[in-house]
């Protein structure tokens, strides 16, 4: 793991810090870029984006799909995990804890958009990361790069149709156009752009590819960060005055976290995977494509909605949970593995 991603927490807060001050200091220049809207996307949110997922899609490769029948029941695991208890589990307990839970400490609009930003990271599993948290539990690399190229395929056409009969569930009103604009923004043609960089490079020559994924990879963090200040810019005044909402926030997200991983843990065993199966299955279904949720959540709500300051979280809290993770997987290994 890099510097960048090993420290990945850090740099978030870091972020948030700078957001907060500047947003309390040059109000007016976070209103101006709030301002630059076309079709209920922010441009400069959307750049952000697309600097942050381009190296991710880049690194995937669309030939390992044909392997899928190699390792059905990994696969078959990661599918159920990841497309039909995830999304609905993190809708359960966004509704739990906002609704009832935490409602005297919550008004019932902000409450509204944290659950439909938690809903957003439910419904995105996540890409690049999890080659990270495979190489660190010695997780099968061909399992691990075919079960990721399955999940992105799978996005393109289920996340957002799932993530709007959630958000309808819990009474959230979402505009269809905006949510597939960004599924089309976000998700297909970055991958789309990904897959002809990849060929271009592949066929250029053998080093072409991991030199230029090398040379992308810390603009990716750059641009995450920067997506980070422009948020907790935009939330300054609400953060300064409520700084306890962050916790309330991270704690269903924690929960959620773990509780997927050891059902993810659970069927692994059921099904007798390997080791070297089971850690990236379990990992993939347990964290997020916070990159994706976030730009959703911007187009969707807006940049000072509770529902992008929700996803923001999701990224604050992923990287340390994930590395306590990985550590379990590999206590857990077999002395005979």
């Amino acid at each position: 793991m890099g510097v960048f991603e090993r420290y990945l927490t850090v740099w978030v807060g870091l972020g948030i810090l700078a957001g907060v001050g500047l947003g309390l200091a040059i109000p007016g220049v976070f209103q101006a870029v709030a301002a630059m809207e076309i079709a209920q996307v922010n441009l400069v949110v959307a750049v952000f984006i697309w600097v942050m997922i381009y190296p991710m899609m880049i690194q995937i490769d669309w030939h390992a799909v044909k392997d899928v029948g190699k390792r059905p029941l990994g696969l078959l695991l990661t599918l159920v995990v990841n497309w039909l208890i995830k999304p609905f589990t993190m809708a359960a307990l966004g509704v739990l804890f906002f609704q009832y839970l935490f409602a005297g400490w919550v008004d019932p609009q902000s409450a509204s958009e944290y659950i439909a930003g938690m809903i957003l990271l439910g419904v995105a599993p996540c890409t690049a990361m999890v080659f990270v948290w495979s190489q660190l539990v010695k997780g099968d690399a061909n399992y691990t790069l075919v079960q990721v190229s399955v999940n992105d395929l799978i996005m393109v056409v289920a996340f957002a149709p799932i993530a709007a009969f959630l958000l309808g569930v819990t009474n959230v009103t979402v505009p269809w156009e905006t949510l597939l604009l960004s599924t089309v923004l976000y998700v297909v043609l970055p991958l789309l752009a990904g897959m002809a960089t990849r060929r271009v490079l592949v066929n250029r020559s053998s080093t072409a590819l991991g030199q230029f994924v090398a040379r992308l990879k810390p603009w990716s963090v750059v641009g995450l960060i920067a997506t980070v200040v422009l948020l907790f810019g935009f939330q300054a005044g609400t953060i300064v005055d409520k700084p306890g909402v962050i916790a309330l926030i991270a704690v269903p997200l924690i929960l959620q976290s773990y509780g997927i991983f050891f059902i993810a843990w659970w069927g692994a065993k059921l099904l007798k995977l390997p080791h070297d199966i089971a850690g990236p299955a379990c990992l993939i279904g347990t964290s997020n494509f916070f990159e994706l949720a976030v730009a959703v959540a911007i187009s969707l709500f807006g940049l000072n909605s509770g529902a992008a300051l929700a996803t923001v979280v999701g990224v604050l809290v992923e990287v340390p949970v994930m590395l306590s993770l990985v550590a379990i997987v590999n206590a857990w290994k077999p002395k005979t593995a």
